[in-house]
């Protein structure tokens, strides 16, 4: 089951102790554990516990309740047992451009939405520093790494220095941008994020694995599981790897597989070749809509693109008649006021010859 080990060239290596012949009670569990050891690399994050889950929602959301657990223990509350009801209060910080996933983490864990301290960002929708509230031992801070609009990162060394002397726990919402971790050119992007207390990863973005791939990563190994678990003398308790001890879910399909797969196939340098590949392709689109005369907002940092044909009416025309053209779908958004087609560039099949031909579309689009 073990992939051949690595001599620099590229392939991935199984983890320490897997040898070949080794008899492990889940197989399937044997598969996720190789591959989410692989993204531990890639992620450099310093990960005690991992598993996949459902979706970036679900990673956000198990992490949280780790976070939760974490902090209230620390003041004497079992919050498994319980619950929120005259807990000690926990604040939550986000920035302003906080994608909805975590927000509806936020809402599944207890805390709420609305209940939140968010924090101004910038031009490019980065949490600024200078903005941050005061924080200590019961604030849960979440990061970006990847605004969905821009492509954009939050300053994530500065806000961990900004947290961690007080005890704070930050969470990283990485659903598509801690894949950059993975491409050397790209890295800088995500310095900082093996300081970070938990992560989430979604592996049906940049990894092109279907949908229901989600993975979350926590520094305290403890944390999770207990966060997640339940007893019951029916259930097996010390099991290598119980799903239902680390993930929201009893029942749950072998989705880690895909990720093993996906991962054995490219290796290392198959998957950095792709996030280089798909950003260049994103820089492609932006040069060509710059050049016809249109405005690009910003400089994308990833696969992000965001461009506007002029007035709002005008963008969301261009928008339905690429859609409903079809050589390529365009989604519309509003950002920091601006409507605007976003365009995102992951797919590993996507050509720099799909690019020229979706350009021209998208001109044709805007200038008739």
């Amino acid at each position: 089951m073990a992939a051949r080990s690595s001599d620099g060239g590229g392939k991935l290596a199984g983890p320490r102790g897997t040898k070949r012949g080794l008899v492990i009670p889940h197989r399937n569990a044997a598969l996720e554990t190789v591959a989410l050891r692989w993204l531990r690399i890639f992620s450099s994050a310093r990960a005690e516990r991992w598993w996949v889950v459902t979706c970036a929602t679900a990673a956000n959301f198990a992490a949280l309740a780790a976070a939760r657990h974490t902090l209230l223990r620390r003041v004497g509350w079992d919050v498994e047992a319980q619950g929120l009801f005259g807990a000690p209060p926990l604040t939550l910080v986000v920035g302003e451009e906080v994608h909805a996933s975590v927000q509806k983490a936020l809402a599944l864990v207890g805390f709420g939405r609305e209940r939140v301290v968010r924090v101004p960002v910038d031009a490019q929708g980065r949490m600024r520093v200078d903005a941050l509230p005061s924080v200590d031992e019961r604030t849960i801070v979440c990061v970006q790494a990847g605004n969905v609009n821009t492509g954009s990162f939050d300053p994530i060394s500065e806000i961990w220095r900004a947290c961690s002397l007080a005890g704070a726990w930050v969470h990283i919402d990485g659903a598509f941008g801690l894949w950059a971790a993975a491409a050397p050119a790209r890295a800088h992007l995500v310095h900082g994020i093996e300081d970070a207390d938990s992560w989430a990863i979604d592996a049906h973005k940049w990894l092109n694995v279907p949908y229901d791939s989600g993975v979350v990563f926590t520094r305290d190994a403890d944390a999770l599981r207990t966060a997640m678990s339940v007893g019951g003398a029916y259930l097996l308790q010390d099991e290598y790897r119980i799903p239902y001890q680390y993930t929201p879910d009893f029942s749950r399909r072998a989705r880690g597989i895909e990720v093993w797969a996906a991962l054995r196939q490219l290796g290392r340098s198959g998957l950095a070749d792709l996030i280089e590949r798909t950003c260049r392709h994103a820089g492609q689109f932006a040069e060509g809509l710059v050049a016809a005369g249109y405005r690009v907002f910003k400089r994308r940092r990833a696969q992000q693109v965001l461009v506007s044909f002029g007035s709002s009416e005008r963008t969301r025309e261009v928008i339905a008649r690429v859609q409903d053209e079809g050589t390529c779908w365009c989604g519309g958004t509003v950002w920091q006021g601006h409507t605007a087609m976003r365009i995102s560039v992951s797919s590993w099949a996507t050509t720099e010859a799909d690019v020229e031909r979706s350009l021209a579309a998208i001109l044709r689009a805007a200038g008739s």
